[in-house]
């Protein structure tokens, strides 16, 4: 067993438990972005050879890549079984970050394979089939994910946890300015508003439109497509919203569309 497969063993059972990691070994630890995603494109098979629904991307705003001390954006592979539709409960299992993130997703229409050239921002909707609200529940295995480093961080999938995916907004979302979109947020704790919060599409690496394309060019760099129905969820809209279980987190996209997740008690 090679040193990499060792090291996405020990990330898959924390995930599958809930138990806290402290950090990889010494000697099984990730020295590089390259490491870590080569690290965590073994997660799909070790939690059964389940499917990648998706890719998420974190820290996509200045504060966030501050906030957990990486030097740009970081992709993680979304897993079918994390993935949820609109309305649903997600599992609180394992989940310290304890917040909830408003994003847009994209839904591919075609895959976009590696290539030397950097794929541009119309090329890249042009393959795009849907727009969606999502949801992220975002979650470390690691116990101190703040200092976990970037390479550690990737390796741990960019901090993925539960995702719920709200249905198709009209086919009209082309002609909005994601910019300056507004995304409203609220979380409802025994019934009463515990938590309002709004934010803008451009707190998304300046535009959701952007991150999927830095997304798809993070890829193209380590040799993976972004395949043929797969969903991108870009990057959170509005500050983290802080949760407990039990709360519902309601999502409002205006004219995209509105979503809606319970944060659960149980697996």
């Amino acid at each position: 067993m090679t040193p990499t497969e060792k090291a996405a063993r020990i990330i898959w059972q924390h995930m599958d438990s809930g138990e806290p990691l402290d950090a990889l070994p010494d000697a099984l630890r990730p020295a590089s972005r390259a490491d870590g995603y080569a690290i965590q494109a073994w997660l799909p098979k070790l939690a059964g050879d389940v499917a990648v629904r998706g890719w998420k991307i974190a820290a996509t705003s200045a504060a966030g890549r501050e906030h957990i001390g990486v030097s740009s954006p970081l992709a993680g592979r979304i897993l079918a079984p994390y993935a949820y539709a609109d309305d649903a409960t997600v599992p609180a299992l394992g989940n310290r970050m304890l917040v909830a993130e408003l994003e847009f997703a994209f839904v591919m229409a075609r895959p976009l394979a590696p290539r030397a050239r950097s794929y541009h921002v119309d090329e890249v909707l042009d393959a795009v089939a849907e727009l969606r609200p999502s949801i992220e529940f975002p979650s470390s295995r690691f116990d101190d994910f703040v200092h976990a480093g970037e390479a550690q961080l990737i390796a741990d999938s960019a901090c993925a946890g539960s995702f719920v995916f709200g249905a198709p907004a009209a086919d009209d979302w082309r002609r909005i300015d994601l910019r300056a979109h507004r995304v409203d947020g609220t979380v409802v704790r025994n019934d009463r508003v515990a938590l309002e919060r709004e934010g803008i599409g451009a707190n998304v690496h300046g535009d959701p439109r952007a991150a999927l394309t830095w997304l798809v060019n993070e890829l193209s760099s380590i040799g993976v497509a972004l395949s043929a129905g797969q969903i991108v969820s870009t990057g959170t809209c509005l500050a983290p919203m802080a949760i407990m279980p039990g709360d519902e987190v309601r999502g409002d996209y205006g004219v995209l569309g509105r979503i809606s997740a319970r944060f659960g008690h149980h697996r």
